[in-house]
């Protein structure tokens, strides 16, 4: 059955419009609600959120939609997404529940899912809650309503699971971090996390109003970090967007690293420490198409295999389980390691990183003097309606003559958009004109 509300990561839409209303969050509770009642007898719901205003409203739809349904509410208030991942396998619930739109702006909001250990579901448990939403409701009576109470410490809990996957025999003294938290949810959480591991700590984007989530701030808009970076004479800085599983940095000279990079910096730190060359859960890493190829280049001298997903960490997530393997991410700072969390972390990350230039007593930069990226260049070429771009031969022919002329030195990428009518042409190489004339060449092709 084909999914109609569930899209690659939730529900996610505009507040105010389907299906992102408090009726539909409320019908949606109930339908989660029936279907674990379906499977166990007295499940419980973990629910947290970031910190946009509509959060409130659907917060409450939700927890109402579910104790109908006879399912028992924990609140977490305001929480990174990774800690609902956490919490759930911690407080031995039945589900997690997340009420955020990430990195979009104040007037959006979605609602995701973690399962009992803390991963995300599959789809054949998405259909069966689609299912039930278009069923009829089926009310518990009064002594089979579910119970709601709030969790006490969220915060203290999940800042020590945080700080738990830092070496125990490193600190952070003597080191000045910017850390930036979009305005989002982890704006009390994360400046903790790094100053009780021993930094002087410098707070921005920690301030939310409800409105202000990803405003100008965090991952998406690092430029706020790089000039408090230079502003405070840090030695890094730290973003993360409005739900906290993002993550970009930025060193004291003010360039900025992104997911990529980031992901290089994990996987040799860990081949360091492991010793010997890439083996079993360390043989390989998992990007996404959009992985700049001289990562996947870097990689490979370095012993890796190299697996191209598709763009989103849910199937990175997927591609990693599938092959066993432990590190993975995206170019947008979606970061997976999975012997530390079961979902991406951006504070995890961001101390997993930061042990690796401790550790090894260098910074970002020296750690990836040998890894400098490729240009990408991209065209977004509007499709007129019903055109099937597959069976264009002229972009056929001219895809493969711009193959050809790159070389090992170079790619191309053409895929349509998943949610605008647009095909979206990107070529990478060495040479940034030779890139961007590729592009406007294969652009002019497909229009």
């Amino acid at each position: 059955m084909a999914r109609h509300y569930f899209g690659t990561d939730g529900i996610r839409g505009t507040v105010g419009q389907e299906p992102i209303t408090p009726d539909f969050a409320m019908r949606l509770g109930h339908a989660v609600g029936r279907v674990l009642r379906a499977a166990q007898a007295n499940p419980l719901v973990l629910i947290g959120k970031d910190t946009r205003i509509s959060g409130y409203m659907l917060e409450s739809a939700l927890e109402s939609g579910l104790i109908s349904a006879g399912a028992d509410v924990m609140l977490l208030g305001p929480v990174p997404t990774p800690a609902v991942a956490y919490l759930t396998r911690a407080q031995r619930a039945s589900l997690g529940v997340v009420i955020s739109a990430s990195h979009n702006p104040y007037p959006d909001n979605g609602i995701k899912f973690f399962d009992a250990q803390g991963a995300k579901l599959p789809d054949a448990w998405e259909q069966a809650v689609e299912a039930a939403l278009a069923e009829p409701p089926q009310w518990a009576d009064s002594a089979g309503l579910g119970r709601a109470r709030r969790l006490d410490d969220v915060a203290g809990r999940y800042i020590e699971f945080c700080k738990s996957t830092f070496s125990h025999a490193l600190s952070l003294h003597g080191l000045k971090i910017v850390v930036d938290a979009a305005h989002g949810a982890a704006y009390q959480i994360a400046p903790m996390v790094f100053h009780e591991l021993g930094a002087d700590v410098v707070a921005i984007g920690c301030a939310p109003d409800g409105l202000n989530i990803n405003d100008g701030v965090g991952a998406t808009h690092p430029e706020a970090l790089v000039r408090a970076v230079a502003e405070h004479r840090a030695d890094y800085g730290i973003a993360l967007d409005g739900d906290a599983d993002r993550l970009q940095m930025v060193d004291a000279g003010g360039r900025l690293f992104n997911g990529d990079e980031l992901l290089y910096v994990l996987a040799t730190d860990r081949l360091a420490r492991a010793g010997g060359a890439p083996a079993g859960p360390l043989a390989g890493v998992v990007g996404t198409l959009m992985t700049n190829l001289a990562v996947e280049q870097a990689l490979r001298r370095q012993g890796f295999d190299f697996v191209r997903a598709q763009v989103g960490d849910r199937y990175v997530l997927e591609e990693l389980n599938r092959r066993g393997w432990l590190l993975g991410g995206e170019g947008s700072g979606h970061l997976l390691v999975l012997d530390q969390h079961s979902t991406g972390d951006g504070l995890i990350s961001a101390l997993q990183v930061l042990q690796a230039c401790v550790q090894q007593g260098r910074g970002l930069a020296e750690l990836l003097a040998g890894v400098p990226l490729f240009p990408q260049e991209l065209i977004n070429v509007r499709l007129q309606p019903g055109a099937d771009w597959r069976a264009n031969a002229r972009l056929k022919s001219e895809t493969a003559a711009v193959q050809a002329e790159l070389g090992e030195g170079g790619r191309v990428l053409i895929r349509a958009s998943g949610t605008e009518p647009l095909l979206r042409v990107m070529v990478e190489a060495q040479d940034g004109a030779l890139a961007r004339r590729s592009a406007e060449r294969l652009a002019a092709a497909a229009a």
